[in-house]
């Protein structure tokens, strides 16, 4: 048992980072400090004066623990990289699941290619981005691609230069021919350079080149090369048209501005390199109670951890907790000094002002889709509870369903909704084991019974799916269905509602079936919409899994049976053929062309499938 008065008293006075826990050892906050023994304790003194949000987390701590650090700054980055990890319920968490692309720029190796990636890693390869507009970035690549011709082959240069003849690229003048030699490593890093320095914003350099050498052809009558320089020169500067000249400064600056409404918080971010507004993007915190500073210093430590370019200033519309050490961190992060600033007047004022307006203005247009949706979603789920007449609100519902043929390859298929929205990480497959033949009765039984037994230590499991509690359970079916459901629950004494969905004679949903009799829904209403989508998810859902184990008992049914033919020239033929369908179709001459299959086991193949062709 922990004792949290007792483990108050044995912490430690040094700066570090702290984890808090509820009572199924989950972390639902993490924290840094200066004074681990000061800040823990603060706590769980009730004379302070405490958000609603940390008096709600305070109630759910059952346990925490700590990690020293040697620094401050040592804490603050490994707090942001465990909030990473464990996404706690009470911290704000930038949603990653978009992933920006990044052009990349490996220039660790020899003769380094560009390519597209979604996450930047320490590996000391070039990145720009992120690119919040994905479109832009190709064209930028495109141009790149015009102006020096990198190669794109997956060659190893220079091992392999002279070792084969030139690629297409080459000689339609899209590539420089470093694979036979023709660009030797020094010319080409000196693209490279030229191409980092227009990344990083300079174009004026680069249009200067373009611009001489244009010149130069048009004079040496060379009209399709000036016409060729011409054509990329105007597609830098429509590129550089769509980027709005903030002022002529010339500075890289970010721009931060925060909306809120009663309980929702929207972070607009614009992007400004040499001068010009580049991008913009915002981040959106919902449902939740935030003290603004401290949003504004958890959004700057995460939003900058990850980054390929911080700039020189970031603008922001409230100074955040913690000043200071988010300028230290970023400025050892960074290389040079980076600072946090306020302005009062100006052109950086203007600037923020407009940052400022657009969040409230976005914040305002989620509103009302947000309006929409709760009445999709919110609203189904109260339309449910009130048919039902159940007593506590719906919000997280589990779906069962059976699926086999005659019997084979019975399963099960469970899919979760929360909020009136599949939560697809929560799915789970169920392959009946206890069962023969087709007997939904009885699998529709051994389902909830694993599914139960895994909740029955107060949902004592490492399996999230299966460690909360569901507020509604739903089967696809009727009373049979239904009453499987119940005895497992009666016998665990375990007090959820089951309701079954039923279908018409043409297999569309009809309705509920709970306490013994049919529920009709108003076939317009969102909660029948629900229902209708919650039966075709959970149903696909079964069948996909039943069809994926049938396929495959049909794959070893058939090609196990050829003298030969083991697990690895199984893959073999099927990696060949791609399907027993095309191997069963195969001429003899055709098998024999299987790269690693001995000719005697592709005759064995072909005589098969051809048992009756040889008899007769």
């Amino acid at each position: 048992m922990f004792d949290i008065s007792l483990e108050l008293q044995k912490l430690p006075t040094c700066s570090g980072v702290y984890l808090m826990k509820n009572e199924l050892e989950q972390i639902i906050y993490v924290g840094k400090a200066v004074n681990l023994k000061n800040r823990v304790k603060q706590y769980f003194q009730m004379n302070k004066n405490h958000s609603p949000k940390v008096i709600q987390m305070v109630k759910h701590i059952a346990s925490f623990e700590y990690i020293v650090t040697s620094s401050e700054v040592e804490a603050l980055v490994l707090e942001c990289n465990l909030i990473k990890k464990y996404n706690p319920k009470y911290n704000i968490r930038l949603k990653d699941g978009k992933h920006y692309p990044y052009i990349c720029i490996d220039v660790q190796n020899s003769f380094p290619k560009i390519k597209v990636v979604r996450t930047m890693k320490k590996d000391g390869a070039k990145y720009f981005g992120p690119f919040t507009d994905a479109q832009s970035m190709w064209e930028w690549i495109e141009i790149i691609k015009n102006i020096w011709n990198l190669r794109t082959c997956t060659k190893k240069l220079p091992q392999d230069i002279g070792k084969d003849r030139a690629c297409l690229n080459y000689h339609i003048k899209q590539c420089g021919g470093a694979c036979i030699g023709e660009i030797n490593e020094q010319e080409y890093n000196l693209m490279i350079d030229e191409i980092i320095q227009f990344l990083n914003g300079n174009s004026k350099a680069i249009i200067q080149k373009l611009e001489t050498e244009m010149i130069k052809c048009a004079e040496e009558l060379n009209f399709e090369r000036a016409t060729l320089l011409r054509n990329q020169i105007q597609s830098i500067h429509k590129l550089e048209y769509k980027q709005t000249v903030i002022h002529q400064s010339m500075a890289d600056q970010d721009i931060i501005a925060i909306a809120q409404n009663e309980a929702d918080y929207l972070v607009q971010i614009y992007f400004v390199r040499q001068g010009k507004l580049i991008g913009r993007e915002h981040f959106l915190f919902t449902n939740q109670h935030y003290e603004i500073e401290s949003l504004m210093r958890d959004f700057v430590l995460q939003f900058y951890l990850e980054v390929a370019f911080i700039p020189k200033e970031i603008i922001v519309q409230i100074l955040p907790e913690e000043q200071e050490l988010l300028q230290q961190y970023l400025s050892e992060k960074k290389g040079f000094k980076v600072t946090i600033i306020k302005p009062q007047k100006g052109s950086k004022h203007s600037l923020l002002d407009l940052a400022l307006k657009n969040a409230e203005l976005t914040l305002s247009q989620f509103g009302t889709e947000l309006k929409r949706q709760e009445k999709k979603t919110k609203g189904a789920l109260q339309e449910i509870q009130e048919a039902l007449k159940l007593p506590n609100t719906l919000h997280r519902i589990e779906a069962y369903d059976i699926s086999n043929t005659q019997g084979i390859q019975s399963v099960g298929g469970m899919v979760v909704f929360e909020g009136g929205l599949p939560k697809k990480s929560d799915y789970r497959k169920f392959k009946i084991k206890t069962v023969i033949g087709a007997n939904d009765f009885a699998s529709m039984q051994e389902v909830f019974e694993r599914r139960v037994l895994k909740f029955q230590n107060n949902g004592n499991t490492n399996e999230k799916s299966f460690s909360k509690r569901p507020d509604l359970f739903l089967v696809d079916g009727g009373k049979i269905q239904v009453n499987a459901a119940l005895l497992v629950l009666d016998k665990y004494k375990i007090n959820i509602p089951v309701c079954g969905m039923i279908k018409d004679d043409k297999h569309n949903t009809r309705g509920l079936f709970y306490n013994n009799k049919e529920i009709i829904l108003n076939k317009s209403s969102e909660g029948f919409k629900l229902v209708t989508r919650i039966q075709d998810e959970v149903h696909n859902f079964a069948i996909e899994y039943h069809r994926k184990l049938r396929g495959k008992a049909q794959i070893q049914s058939v090609l196990d049976d050829i003298k030969g033919v083991g697990k690895s020239r199984k893959q073999l033929l099927l990696s060949h053929f791609k399907s027993v369908h095309y191997i069963k179709e195969a001429t003899l001459f055709e098998l024999y062309e299987v790269e690693g299959l001995p000719k005697d086991v592709a005759k064995n193949v072909f005589d098969y499938f051809h048992k009756d062709q040889i008899k007769s």
